[in-house]
């Protein structure tokens, strides 16, 4: 497999749909993470993001315009101790609930699938990051349906033990723009990861697609100490 640019990756998809990045920092001081909204629709573009606790959530940015939040509103990212989660949708809460029971990030996936939003049938990505007294490491998840058809629910887990530093993957729920919209293939990209949390920010956010990008955020997390800085940035403001 050849490193890619993530900023590359961006650039050339108008569609990614969302999108989670992980990985280390070039200067191997942090775990490093991303998740990106996008939207076609007026529904899935009236969103932000905005801070709850340790994590963040999704908000109707008018909510008179909010037509389903059914597959639109829910916590993308959340702290449990050591460990940070970052989803596309409320299967945050499960990975959550059932590690805090001691099922693992797989076990406890088992229980969620695919949206069922047909013809697309969106995957379900999300990811975990475990950093705890200097030690990181981190695995990611992919549920999609099989090559289109809601019958079968095809899993995939990806884990990543001792991150070297400047690398990161990147997966992301659609190849590119379509109708039905073609569910990501693969292993997740292996990608770089460049520069101090605001100029990683910026670069994400400005090879966004311009017309669909909604919302970022980015946690750098310090894997000495656990602490960390977060960005937020919204189109909606």
């Amino acid at each position: 497999m050849e490193m890619m640019s993530l900023e590359t990756q961006l650039s050339k998809n108008a569609y990614p749909g969302r999108g989670i990045v992980i990985g280390k920092s070039a200067d191997g001081k942090y775990a490093v993470t991303a998740y990106f909204i996008m939207g076609r629709s007026e529904n899935s573009r009236n969103r932000v993001f905005v801070e709850d606790g340790e994590g963040i959530r999704t908000q109707a940015f008018d909510p008179a315009k909010l037509s389903d939040p059914s597959l639109i509103i829910y916590a993308p990212v959340r702290v449990l101790g050591n460990k940070t989660i970052v989803t596309n949708g409320d299967q945050t809460d499960t990975i959550y609930e059932l590690m805090d029971k001691q099922q693992t990030f797989e076990q406890s996936l088992r229980t969620r699938e695919f949206e069922p939003d047909e013809p697309n049938y969106t995957p379900r990505i999300s990811g975990v990051m475990h950093v705890e007294n200097g030690n990181y490491s981190y695995a990611m998840s992919i549920l999609k349906s099989n090559n289109g058809n809601p019958a079968s629910c095809n899993r995939y887990t990806f884990a990543y033990e001792n991150p070297q530093n400047g690398e990161g993957r990147f997966i992301h729920t659609y190849m590119n723009d379509g109708n039905p919209l073609p569910s990501f293939e693969g292993e997740p990209e292996w990608v770089k990861i460049e520069g101090d949390i605001d100029t990683f920010t910026n670069m994400v956010w400005t090879n966004l697609n311009e017309d669909n990008k909604v919302s970022l955020f980015v946690r750098y997390i310090d894997i000495a100490t656990g602490k960390y800085e977060t960005r937020i940035i919204n189109k909606n403001k």
